[in-house]
This record gives structure tokens, C-alpha cells and sequence, in this order.
């Protein structure tokens, strides 16, 4: 059972994960690889609105995807987008990626050698990876404006995709955590983190939901 307090620190790590940037036209969209499809499908979405003229997808497998996607993650997001009307010529893929650090990195090497220029892009992620993303991007991309997005959702709406609520709610102390101890590595920028925040996470990690946090002195990017 999962106790009305923590569902309430949940809820609060949710909102802070989330940029909450207004979406606008930029030079490319990148869609980070993960288990989630719903990423490739808003990123189709804001390429048919215009937001972006390229999509780049990025990721190899995971524990995670491996199964689900054998041929990798950016490999599974092309075709999708393929499958709902995004020309070939507008979609770059980017398959090496095993983490959110090679993602944008490894997305510009393939963008620049594309010959794109760009001074904006649309980084579409999980909606409670849109912080950890935007932070990584402003680190190992510096120079260009970032725009976060994710598919529109409340939090029920998420633990009910996932159908693990205790699942969810790892990842987004997980999450939080990589905020919190990645800047010292340089893996992003440094993020303010709202005490009451911190507060809601400290709790969540005493009632254990601890499954996605990074033993000490392991970086992972």
C-alpha cells in the first residue's frame, strides 16, 4: 500500500521534473530513445505542427528495451514515425546512445555532420525526464537554446501506462537524484531544487522507493 503522503511527495517530484516550457518553432527536435514510444509519437506530433523541419531519434538498447526493441531504440522510433507519415528525409538516427549524456552529444556529432545548422532544439523526453534532460543538454551543448517537451500527461495518467506504481515512482527519485549529484560529476548544470522538493524525496527514499537510485561513486550519465 502505498500511503497518501508519499503519493503527495510523488506528486510533487512529478511537477518539479517538468519544464514547463512553451513550445516553439525550433531547428530540430531530438526524441531521446527509452522503453517509451510515446516519446517518438509526440515528437511526430510537433514535427506535423511545425515545431521542427528534422527529427533525430537517439538510443541503443537497454535492460529495459532490449526485448521490446532488439534493433535499438532510435532504430524502432524511426520506423514508427515512418509508419505515421514523417518522410524519411526528414528523420537522422543516432543508435549508439546508452545514456542522456550520449544522447545529446552523440545527436550533435550526427546533426552537425548532417551540415544542419542549429541554434534551437525541441528535446522531447518522459515527462519526468524533462529537467534531467534539459540540464544535460545545457551542459554538453551549450550555445544553442533548449525547449523541453514530453507527451502531455498527469501523473495518473503515467502510473496507469506503466501499470507499476512503485515502478514510477523509483524513477522519479531516481531522477531526482541524478539532479542532485550529476553537476558534481559535469555529466549537467546545476539545477535549484525547491526545499520542500528535496523534502517529498528524502521521505520517499526512508519509505524505499529506492530502486532506481545510483550506488555511491557510480557515475552514470
Amino acid at each position: 500500500m502505498i500511503s497518501t503522503q508519499a503519493w503527495a511527495d510523488t506528486r510533487r517530484l512529478w511537477d518539479y521534473h517538468q519544464m514547463d516550457h512553451r513550445l516553439r518553432p525550433c531547428s530540430v527536435a531530438i526524441g531521446l530513445g527509452s522503453h517509451d514510444l510515446g516519446v517518438a509519437d509526440t515528437a511526430v506530433d510537433l514535427y506535423q505542427r511545425g515545431m521542427a523541419p528534422l527529427l533525430v531519434f537517439t538510443g541503443a538498447t537497454s535492460p529495459t528495451t532490449r526485448e521490446r526493441m532488439p534493433k535499438g531504440e532510435a532504430v524502432h522510433y524511426r520506423e514508427h514515425a515512418l509508419e505515421l507519415g514523417v518522410p524519411d528525409l526528414a528523420i537522422l538516427v543516432e543508435p549508439r546512445a546508452r545514456n542522456t549524456g550520449e544522447n545529446i552529444r552523440f545527436s550533435k556529432a550526427v546533426i552537425e555532420e548532417a551540415g544542419v545548422d542549429v541554434s534551437s532544439v525541441l528535446l522531447i523526453s518522459k515527462p519526468y525526464e524533462e529537467r534531467r534532460a534539459y540540464a544535460t543538454a545545457r551542459k554538453q551543448w551549450p550555445g544553442v537554446e533548449i525547449v523541453s517537451a514530453s507527451t502531455p500527461m498527469m501523473l495518473d495518467e503515467y502510473v496507469d501506462s506503466i501499470q507499476d506504481p512503485r515502478l514510477v515512482i523509483g524513477m522519479l527519485v531516481g531522477a531526482l537524484q541524478r539532479l542532485l549529484i550529476y553537476p558534481q560529476q559535469g555529466f549537467m548544470i546545476s539545477q535549484p531544487v525547491p526545499d520542500d522538493v528535496l523534502e517529498a524525496y528524502e521521505r520517499l527514499c526512508r519509505e524505499g522507493f529506492t530502486s532506481r537510485l545510483l550506488a555511491p561513486d557510480r557515475p552514470s550519465a
